[in-house]
């Protein structure tokens, strides 16, 4: 009995241990499969910032596009395509080049308003070798074309001012003699030589062109005029803050009116900041679109020291209607404001996948792409209608397969999956109104020139000049999207203006805003 007792009690042991043993390799196996599934997500990280790093940087999907429906994001081929030179094969463009010139205009490369001069080239001699004669002229050809460049020059402008009295009068004693005296006009900046078409060039220079003052130096020394980039970078405030200004607050004025805006922001760098922080620290732009349906295009740029929602409530203070934004959490608990998600941003997310589910996320954003480019020229009404009819349904079955399917962790899909969650309502929402965008690509592309500027700029010293900056964008993009000469357009105001009461009678402005019949005729491309 007493052997009995002892067997049992071993067999016990033995399954205690038996079953502690099977515990402990469920636990390394659980562990185990944590570690895998962690190394996979660390591997799919190690590639998505390989790819970043190294990889191309276009929005075009690799995989297959769908017969009949076209690339929505080609690079651009202003940026693709070389220029044909001499050095390339002769025999495509004696070929080619030679046939396309005999359908073209001879002068293809010139603008219509391009001024032509003839230089014409008789033989040295007319008297016929042979008999003597005077020879006639039997006809003319072209022999070629070139381009000449005339060089800008720099001229000194004086204003006198002319004084007249009346004699007749002056031989009175008691009559006091009469004085007339010319009025020369104000210049844009008091006691400064810089006119209006040098504060324009000066301006568009660094603005359209993105030239930056300090390179602007030598160029005015070689048209003769002596400065240094502090003197270019007071005369960009005080003309932006004195001239430029009252035009950026009216165009503000009429944008807070409209009902739809696109909103984005990018960062900046000013030295001296009144907030304490160092130089390193990020300053920002952020940009306001109007959209295609409200009337005339109006862009305008703010300048603050940071990105929180406090710039955007303060700039918009008033506003009701609906912004147009990324997923940016400043977007958001704005009184009387209701914000729309971009599409772009999650088609970003789902390409960024690289993988067969994420090109699944990427094609339903494709789908609804192709219908907005088929309801591009619909009146809003007809948009609203068409997009809930063929959008809609696109729309509800993408979240439900994103919320059906099982996306964990921290890869790729998850993070696509969860970005696509967070936002199912602003998305939604273009689907309700025609005047509504799909993205904001039009933020995005009005905010580009301060990105190309901002690499060429660097930073700005003051707060002023990134005040300065901020205007002179709003009214360089504005005129762009207007269709106006920014340069023309810059004269213009910096001539008529400051001898202008625009303080006391403000509706003046009116006539020098972009899409004005005043400027339209004046300043057109």
């Amino acid at each position: 009995m007493g052997n009995a007792s002892t067997t049992e009690k071993v067999f016990q042991l033995l399954e205690d241990q038996l079953a502690y043993t099977k515990k402990q390799n469920e636990e390394l196996s659980r562990k185990l499969d944590q570690s895998l599934s962690q190394n996979k997500v660390l591997a799919e990280q190690i590639r998505q910032l390989t790819k970043a790093l190294y990889g191309s940087k276009t929005e075009k999907a690799k995989y297959q596009v769908p017969d009949g429906q076209g690339s929505l994001f080609e690079d651009d081929p202003l940026f693709s395509d070389s220029e044909q030179t001499e050095e390339q094969s002769a025999e495509t463009i004696s070929y080619t080049v030679i046939r396309k010139l005999h359908r073209k205009k001879r002068n293809d490369s010139f603008r219509d308003d391009v001024e032509m001069e003839e230089i014409h080239h008789h033989p040295s001699t007319t008297q016929c070798d042979c008999c003597r004669n005077q020879m006639t002229e039997a006809g003319t050809t072209i022999a070629r074309e070139e381009a000449k460049f005339i060089p800008a020059k720099m001229r000194r402008i004086q204003h006198i001012e002319h004084a007249y009295e009346c004699k007749h009068c002056k031989k009175d004693a008691i009559q006091k003699a009469q004085m007339k005296r010319g009025k020369a006009p104000q210049g844009a900046i008091q006691r400064s030589i810089a006119g209006p078409t040098v504060l324009a060039k000066l301006i568009y220079d660094k603005f359209v062109q993105y030239l930056p003052l300090y390179r602007q130096v030598k160029e005015w020394e070689r048209y003769g005029l002596i400065t240094n980039d502090k003197n270019l970078s007071n005369w960009v405030i005080r003309a932006a803050q004195d001239w430029l200004l009252p035009v950026y607050e009216q165009m503000k004025s009429i944008l807070m009116k409209k009902s739809v805006l696109h909103v984005d922001e990018t960062y900046a760098q000013i030295i001296k900041r009144s907030d304490g922080k160092s130089a390193q620290s990020h300053a920002y732009n952020w940009v306001y679109r109007s959209v295609p349906s409200q009337g005339p295009t109006i862009i305008l740029f703010q300048s603050s020291l940071s990105r929180a929602r406090s710039v955007l409530k303060d700039f918009t203070k008033g506003y009701r209607g609906t912004m147009i934004c990324d997923g940016y959490s400043a977007y958001d608990k704005l009184e009387g404001v209701t914000f729309a998600n971009c599409w772009a941003h999650v088609r970003r997310y789902w390409l960024k996948a690289n993988s067969r589910n994420g090109q699944i996320g990427v094609n339903y954003c494709d789908q609804l792409y192709q219908l907005e480019r088929e309801f591009k020229h619909l009146s809003p009404g007809k948009r609203r209608k068409m997009r809930r009819k063929k959008s809609k349904p696109i729309v509800k079955e993408f979240f439900k397969w994103v919320d059906e399917s099982p996306f964990f962790g921290k890869s790729a899909l998850a993070i696509a999956a969860e970005y696509t969650l967070n936002r199912v309502d602003e998305l939604r929402i273009f689907l309700n109104d025609g005047r509504i965008e799909i993205d904001n690509n039009p933020a995005e592309n009005a905010i580009r020139p301060n990105v190309i500027g901002r690499k060429n700029w660097l930073f700005s010293v003051s707060e002023a000049g990134a005040r300065a900056n901020a205007i002179s964008l709003s009214l360089a993009e504005t005129a762009k999207a207007n269709d106006i000469d920014f340069y023309r357009y810059l004269v213009k105001l910096l001539t008529d203006l400051p001898n202008l009461p625009i303080h006391q009678q403000p509706e003046i402005l009116y006539d020098y805003l972009p899409w004005s019949k005043n400027i339209q005729l004046s300043c057109a491309k």
